[in-house]
């Protein structure tokens, strides 16, 4: 009995199962996505995850020991110079497994084993949302940007007006001024006038005599 055995043989001798293993990691760093039954996704997702978080270190003794593992040199590279970097914010779980309606044949559950930031899918979804939410705060930044251009524009209506006021009341000034002057005026000629009238009352009155 296999009680407390959690790796699934596959039917497969060891060699044949790491050989297996190997292969279909590299096939899915190399395309991003491969097809295969549901068993083997599940058995890869195991073998290869610890591969990806081991490539985030990127030294002499981390690419030897996923190299015993992969065997395939341009694999190897992708997985150090391309994924390590796209999953470097990512704490695990780099694959995603989605299953598909059984194989026609013998009637095997099928599935897509794929990596989680490859997908164009989702990532499809989940870029307009994020312009959708940078136009909104785009938006509200216009609305400010407006409110604090009509408040100089306001500060400005408001300035002429008191220039105007200012300038009614220096008119009023400068009539009665000219009023003022005006009104002496009179008042000089009559206090010159007794002076002129007396001489001629004086002959008057020497010709009455």
């Amino acid at each position: 009995m296999r009680h407390g055995k959690k790796v699934n043989h596959l039917g497969r001798t060891d060699s044949h199962r790491k050989a297996m293993m190997s292969n279909m990691a590299a096939s899915l760093i190399l395309h991003k996505r491969i097809t295969t039954t549901l068993a083997k996704a599940k058995a890869l997702r195991v073998y290869v995850e610890p591969l990806i978080t081991k490539a985030k270190s990127d030294t002499t003794h981390s690419r030897r020991t996923v190299f015993s593992y992969l065997q395939n040199k341009d694999a190897v590279g992708i997985l150090f110079r391309e994924i390590a970097e796209k999953v470097a914010n990512r704490p695990g779980g780099y694959t995603r497994i989605i299953k598909l309606e059984n194989r026609l044949g013998d009637n095997a559950e099928v599935a897509i084993i794929e990596l989680v930031d490859y997908n164009t899918v989702y990532g499809a979804d989940a870029a307009p949302a994020a312009k959708k939410s940078t136009r909104r705060r785009g938006g509200s930044g216009k609305g400010k940007a407006e409110v604090t251009a009509a408040a100089p524009a306001a500060a400005a209506d408001v300035t002429p007006a008191d220039d105007a006021v200012v300038v009614e009341e220096e008119a009023p000034k400068a009539e009665a001024a000219v009023e003022t002057e005006v009104a002496e005026a009179p008042v000089a000629e009559s206090t010159d006038a007794p002076e002129l009238a007396s001489p001629e009352k004086e002959e008057n009155a020497e010709k009455g005599e």
